[in-house]
């Protein structure tokens, strides 16, 4: 079933994939990372002027990582606003995404959480760093397929 949103994308020709709908009724799209930077510019004209969230997760063992963007479309005077879920399917090899920074300057330290927890790679993202782990840890510690470092938990210790 194609939503509201996909509708208005394929009449203009931007490439995505419907994902159907989540279980509150919100329509959610799949967007290719080398179209993602362009579709989010054109969401943000067409008036989603608010991210809500960014996360990520890990799909699968092996398997592709996928960075989430919550988008709402405030206006004055609506009642019950316009959401979207954007997916952004990224290969685990090689994760790299557009940061959508310069777009919603709200998604800095989601994106740089995401990064720092599933290594997924936002080009142009003025700062990306770990936010929440050293900067010497090593490997995702979100990811399905990390292995835990063979050592005690400093704040167990005492």
């Amino acid at each position: 079933m194609q939503g509201r949103l996909s509708a208005w994308l394929v009449k203009h020709g931007l490439i995505h994939r419907s994902l159907g709908f989540d279980y509150q009724g919100i329509e959610t799209l799949q967007i290719k990372p080398e179209d993602w930077h362009s579709v989010a510019v054109i969401l943000y004209v067409y008036g989603y002027n608010y991210l809500r969230s960014q996360c990520a997760y890990d799909v699968a063992p092996g398997g592709l990582l996928a960075s989430v963007y919550h988008l709402t479309r405030i206006e004055y005077g609506v009642d019950q606003p316009e959401q979207v879920c954007i997916k952004v399917f990224a290969p685990r090899n090689n994760p790299k995404i557009p940061s959508v920074f310069w777009v919603w300057k709200s998604s800095n330290f989601q994106e740089r959480e995401s990064y720092d927890m599933l290594g997924i790679f936002y080009d142009n993202h003025p700062r990306l760093k770990r936010i929440l782990m050293p900067e010497s840890w090593i490997g995702w510690p979100l990811r399905k397929d990390y292995i835990a470092p063979n050592f005690y938990e400093i704040q167990d210790a005492h």
